[in-house]
């Protein structure tokens, strides 16, 4: 599906992303992609970005690719999230990237792995998106 949205414009649907600092760098149905940069308010102890704001830019990120790949008509909402963390983040920028891994009648499964700034994985998610027909 092609939505014929600009990356700004889909982040601007997602009010709570855009004020916690998501940015959508580019957005296609195989693939999305973005990033939240290091900021001491969006840390918890010992300097460490917050889990919610890691999980809160996979969302984001996974949210819009299912929404790429949706029929014409249709919404979406997360049904189901699963989050693994490799590791905390100190600095820098996390970047994401989201795939799909099954877009059905029903529900799209979507894969988002978030990378610090020196490429390692920070942590995998995998969300269960419904297809909300309208």
């Amino acid at each position: 599906m092609t939505t014929g949205l600009t990356p700004d414009q889909i982040t601007d649907a997602m009010p709570f992303a855009r004020a916690l600092g998501v940015e959508i760098d580019a957005a296609a149905p195989e693939e999305v992609t973005g990033h939240l940069d290091w900021a001491a308010d969006r840390c918890t102890a010992g300097g460490l970005m917050h889990g919610g704001a890691l999980m809160a830019l996979a969302d984001t990120l996974g949210a819009a690719c299912a929404f790429l790949n949706l029929p014409a008509g249709a919404s979406t909402t997360t049904l189901e999230s699963k989050t693994n963390f490799f590791r905390g983040v100190k600095e820098g920028t996390v970047r994401g990237v989201s795939h799909p891994l099954h877009t059905g009648r029903t529900s799209i499964v979507v894969q988002t792995d978030l990378y610090d700034g020196t490429g390692r994985r920070v942590a995998q998610v995998t969300q269960t998106q419904a297809v909300l027909k309208l």
